[in-house]
């Protein structure tokens, strides 16, 4: 008895350790907050490739998006529509590798029926959250959606002149969709892009955020590029004090949308700037 009891504090103890070890390596955690990569990063190459390039990066989860060839044996390309079959195959080799498929986006229905099968592919691959930019005329049928499958929804900003750049016609459709599950997802280099301050556009979301694409840009112009974050003009700790300040939890997807054949490196010392930040 005393030597089983041992062996259980022991595992404990280990437990433990690891715990605390891994909050160490990734910050964010203690905050609720998930940091992903958003796989159109590394759209030059399938979704697996991604994967893998993410894992090299320090995250553990992505957000996938449609249209990307899937590779890593599995024929075909990243797609709500695609089977139960080919979603298994997915699910399996994602949990092979230790990664989660945390969000999904940015996506679109074009009818009532694919709105139902996007969120029956949320659902059935375990996703947390779903960015879009939709139609008007379909927010109340996300709403609804969003209640039944008690899943969250994003409503993400492109830059001028797309339908969601400004912050306020983002919260006109989440007052619209009506469902405690329906926010925003707030790009903040786009924001920037748009000739916005990102701090500002951030407070306006109070109560209504998701979830975040983050970036760092090298100039406030709409023809810009992407750079290491905290070495730009996005206010990165500004950004990330003002997450903290409205006690955010939810998913952060790293997008680092230059140097595309080669931007794995990029994206890894951008998270490392990032948790030093959230040390500091």
């Amino acid at each position: 008895m005393k030597k089983n009891l041992h062996t259980l504090a022991l595992i404990g103890f280990v437990t433990l350790a690891s715990a605390m070890q891994a909050l160490a390596q990734q910050p964010e955690r203690k905050l609720g907050w998930q940091l992903s990569a958003q796989t159109y990063t590394f759209k030059q190459f399938t979704f697996f490739e991604a994967v893998d390039k993410t894992l090299g990066a320090g995250l553990k989860s992505v957000e996938a998006y449609t249209g990307q060839k899937l590779g890593g044996g599995i024929e075909g390309k990243m797609d709500y529509k695609m089977d139960a079959a080919k979603r298994k195959l997915i699910r399996k080799a994602l949990k092979r590798k230790g990664v989660k498929l945390y969000a999904f986006g940015v996506v679109n229905g074009n009818t009532e029926e694919e709105w139902r099968q996007l969120f029956e592919f949320a659902k059935a691959m375990g996703v947390k959250v779903i960015n879009t930019e939709p139609n008007e005329k379909f927010i109340p049928l996300i709403g609804q959606l969003a209640n039944q499958y008690k899943i969250k929804v994003g409503i993400h900003n492109h830059p001028k002149p797309s339908r969601y750049w400004n912050p306020q016609t983002v919260l006109d459709a989440i007052a619209a969709a009506d469902s405690k599950y329906v926010g925003a997802c707030a790009d903040i280099g786009h924001w920037v892009r748009s000739g916005l301050d990102p701090v500002e556009s951030l407070r306006q979301y109070e109560g209504h955020l998701v979830s975040l694409h983050f970036k760092d840009l090298a100039e406030r112009s709409s023809k810009t590029h992407d750079v290491h974050w905290g070495t730009g003009v996005c206010n990165v700790a500004g950004v990330i004090a003002e997450l903290k300040r409205q006690r955010f939890k939810g998913n952060i997807s790293a997008e680092y949308e230059h140097n595309w054949e080669n931007n794995a490196g990029d994206v890894a010392q951008s998270v490392k700037n990032f948790r030093e930040l959230l040390r500091n």
